[in-house]
């Protein structure tokens, strides 16, 4: 294994979503499984709705045996670039329009106004209950 993995973006991974084209990215690596995918015990139409993204997640839910993992070397391409794949916990919205950020400072002008007069109420009671039982 001298040479270096080939390193593919997620959008490259992405055109390989047709039956004769099949490729996946699974544990940071790319596999080409266009020859497995009328063997796949689970059916070709499951690795064809894991294609174009980061299949990890399907992969391991089915929990899949050592065996399996094993055979997956040889359909093995090259592994995937990280930054193209996005990250799932993270989710980013799509990018609003410039007016919105006036309505966000609006926004936390009135929990503004909601908080200070509540803040300083506890704060008053507070004092109140502190003085009195000094």
């Amino acid at each position: 294994m001298g040479d270096k993995a080939k390193i593919f973006t997620l959008s490259e991974v992405s055109e390989h979503n047709q039956a004769h084209d099949c490729w996946l990215v699974i544990n940071g690596k790319v596999y080409n499984v266009t020859k497995f995918l009328e063997d796949h015990p689970g059916g070709d139409d499951v690795l064809l709705s894991s294609t174009g993204k980061d299949a990890t997640d399907d992969f391991e839910d089915v929990g899949h045996s050592e065996s399996a993992r094993e055979m997956m070397e040889q359909y093995y391409v090259g592994e995937i670039d990280q930054t193209t794949i996005p990250k799932k916990v993270k989710y980013t919205p799509p990018k609003q329009p410039h007016y919105n950020q006036d309505k966000t400072s609006e926004f936390i002008i009135k929990i503004l106004q909601f908080l200070v007069p509540l803040a300083i109420l506890g704060l008053a009671v507070g004092i109140r209950i502190y003085t009195k039982s000094g």
